[in-house]
């Protein structure tokens, strides 16, 4: 458990640093839903 909240907390600050450094939008949200899914996956399995 401590693993998923880890890795939950270590993609929230790099989509915050993504978020800061790319001026696309779009961009933005393709990471959000990568890191929602790699979360998701760790959380399952």
């Amino acid at each position: 458990m401590k693993r998923v909240v880890g890795f939950a907390l270590f993609c929230v600050a790099v989509g915050m640093i993504l978020a800061l450094i790319l001026p696309n939008t779009f961009v933005e949200v393709l990471c959000i839903i990568l890191c929602i899914l790699a979360g998701y996956n760790l959380f399952c399995c």
